[in-house]
Parts: structure tokens; C-alpha cells; sequence
């Protein structure tokens, strides 16, 4: 048997990363401060409010249906929200934290008003860590990650993947994140997968149905993708392309000794803040 542990592991955020700049990649998903043994990253408000809309939202669907609302979700926020308060959230002042936070409120109170697929059945793929399967036994290379929300649609014995967004942009046309979430809801559950929405909580009341990838090209997207990091990881190659864009530029300048260290993730990544 292999031993999954040495396989190369990729997932929508780290495809993202390399897509966006193999540097970045590298710093986000492979390096680790010598000193600590931690991976890194630099937080900021909006990933601090994306990070408790999403803890909190994402929670209800363990509960039992009759369950999801009873306890306000404001109340479940003020708890979430003490993870990332003050500089660990990457908040410079308290009027700064207090116009994101009432942002979350907003979207929040929008559940609670229009629950549409919250208060359906779900689905959990059981699992001890992240949901994962094998993306290519042959390369080993393993597919992980977390869907927000499965909803089971009855009638059709099926499953419907929702995204929650809560950023104020529109998903690109060209994300591999549906491709990405209808392989490994596909491969870790047993239903087939039929619909797939967006939930844009900052603007929309409704979901925004989304058109579903074909399987075999999202297969093909993907693994293509996921061997060129594999590739990249065996050759230590990881370069930007501009020699120094947005997505690098901040992690360099961790490496750099510019920025402070706010805090340690429950993922154990060192948080940072740069001035």
C-alpha cells in the first residue's frame, strides 16, 4: 500500500497559488521557517471575515435541520470572531475591524432571512481530515479539500455543491474550483453530482446556479495541472514569472524580516502582518 504521506497533495488554493505565480506556491505550500518548522502566511480583514462568514455558515451542517437556526447566528460569529480580532485578523485599528465585522453581520443576517438550501438536507463526506482520494495512483498525486456545502436533493437521490462567496468579485470564468469540487465530491461520497451554485452572501439573497463542469475535461484540467507542480517540486523550481508580483511579493518580504508575527493558525502556519 502506498503511503499516502508521500505523495505530492494539491488543492484548489494551492493550484491557485501556482497558477497564479510558482513562487508564490512555493512559499504558501512548501517552505517553512527554519526556526519554527511552520509553513507561513500574511493575514489581512478581508481573509479574517471570509475565514468566520465561512466557519460559521459551513457549522450548520452538522446540526440537525430543526436545529441550524436556533441558536442566532450573530451570537456564533461574536464567537468565531475572537480568533481573528485585533492584529491576528489583520485589523490596524478597531474602527477598521468594526466595518468588516458588520460586513460578516450583513451576510449573516442574510441566512438567517432567506436560508434557502440551510435548512435542507445535507451531506458529510466522513472523513478524520480533509477529503482526499487519489488523483492519479499512477503519478501519486493526491486531491484534497473542503466544499462548503453539499446539499442532497431527495427527489433525484443526488447531491448539489454550493460555494459560499463572501469577497465583493465574481469567481473567474476560468477557476478550476467547480472542476476541482466536482472531482473530489464525486470521489469521496457516494451520490452523483447534479447542480452547482455560487452564494454571493455579501450581494444576493439567492444562489447563482453555475453550469457543471464535464468530468473528464475537469479530470484532464486538473491533473495536468497538479503533474506540473509535482514536476516543479522535483526540480525545486518554482519561479515568478514577472520576477516579483503581488502574489509573491508580500511572502517575500516574511523572508525579509519585514513583517510581525501575530499569531500561530490552528493549521500551524505562522501568521503574519506587514506594515
Amino acid at each position: 500500500m502506498k503511503d499516502k504521506y508521500k505523495a505530492v497533495w494539491v488543492s484548489h488554493s494551492s493550484i491557485s497559488d501556482f497558477l497564479a505565480c510558482p513562487r508564490a506556491y512555493y512559499l504558501r505550500n512548501v517552505y517553512k521557517d527554519p526556526k519554527t518548522g511552520h509553513k507561513i502566511t500574511v493575514t489581512s480583514p478581508a481573509l479574517s471575515l471570509g475565514q468566520t462568514v465561512h466557519e460559521v455558515v459551513e457549522g450548520l451542517s452538522v446540526l440537525a435541520v430543526n436545529d441550524r437556526l436556533k441558536t442566532p447566528l450573530l451570537k456564533k460569529l461574536d464567537i468565531a470572531w475572537q480568533k481573528v480580532s485585533g492584529k491576528v485578523g489583520g485589523f490596524k485599528n478597531k474602527e477598521q475591524e468594526e466595518e468588516f465585522k458588520e460586513r460578516g453581520r450583513v451576510m449573516l443576517k442574510r441566512v438567517e432571512s432567506h436560508p434557502g438550501p440551510i435548512l435542507k438536507k445535507a451531506v458529510k463526506i466522513p472523513t478524520d481530515f480533509l477529503p482526499n482520494y487519489y488523483l492519479s495512483e499512477e503519478d501519486d498525486i493526491i486531491l484534497c479539500g473542503k466544499i462548503d456545502w453539499l446539499e442532497y436533493l431527495e427527489d433525484s437521490d443526488s447531491v448539489h455543491i454550493i460555494d459560499f462567496k463572501t469577497g465583493k468579485n465574481e469567481e473567474d470564468v476560468e477557476s478550476l474550483q467547480l472542476p476541482i469540487y466536482l472531482l473530489l465530491a464525486t470521489n469521496t461520497q457516494p451520490r452523483t453530482i447534479t447542480k452547482a451554485s455560487y452564494w454571493y452572501l455579501n450581494k444576493s439573497d439567492d444562489l447563482t446556479p453555475k453550469e457543471l463542469p464535464n468530468y473528464e475535461d475537469s479530470l484532464d484540467k486538473v491533473l495536468t495541472v497538479a503533474r506540473r507542480i509535482k514536476l516543479a517540486r522535483q526540480l525545486k523550481h518554482f519561479v515568478c514569472p514577472t520576477k516579483g508580483c503581488m502574489k509573491c511579493r508580500p511572502l517575500e518580504r516574511i523572508l525579509r524580516s519585514e513583517g510581525e508575527k501575530v499569531g500561530v493558525s490552528e493549521t500551524r502556519q505562522d501568521i503574519y502582518i506587514l506594515p
